[in-house]
């Protein structure tokens, strides 16, 4: 349960970095246009730290965290939630910078999927535990 705290701590700090970074790359670029860098911040608070902050009180009250592929399913939700920020990043600086790659909207579609993959997947554990 300790490794959900960490990674809810993990993303609540990576989240308000990504508004600070966002509030002021923009500033310093003089960019006033949109960007899905914008974003980013509020991605990376309720996918990773609000998330993370359930899937505790989850296996607090249901031992969520005892199943067999607890392990497997953490890695995967987290996989896919790195996919999809990271291209939002880079896809969001590209846009700021003037520029853009057309296949990163794929790459995060990609994440999103496999976060969808992964939020199934808890309900499936979840349900397991509810009886």
């Amino acid at each position: 349960m300790k490794k959900l705290y960490y990674t809810s701590f993990f993303y609540a700090v990576l989240g308000l970095l990504a508004g600070v970074f966002y509030r002021e790359f923009t500033k310093i670029k003089e960019f006033t246009g949109g960007t899905v860098l914008v974003a980013l911040h509020t991605h990376i608070l309720v996918l990773g730290f609000i998330f993370f902050i359930i899937a505790l009180i989850l296996s607090k009250v249901f031992n969520v965290h005892e199943a067999k592929s607890f392990g497997v399913w953490y890695i995967v939700y987290n996989v896919g939630l790195l996919i999809t920020l990271i291209t939002m990043g880079i896809r969001g600086m590209l846009q700021i910078n003037g520029t853009d790659i057309s296949f990163l909207p794929h790459i995060a579609g990609l994440g999103h999927m496999i976060l969808g993959i992964g939020i199934i997947w808890l309900l499936i554990l979840l349900g397991k535990r509810v009886k």
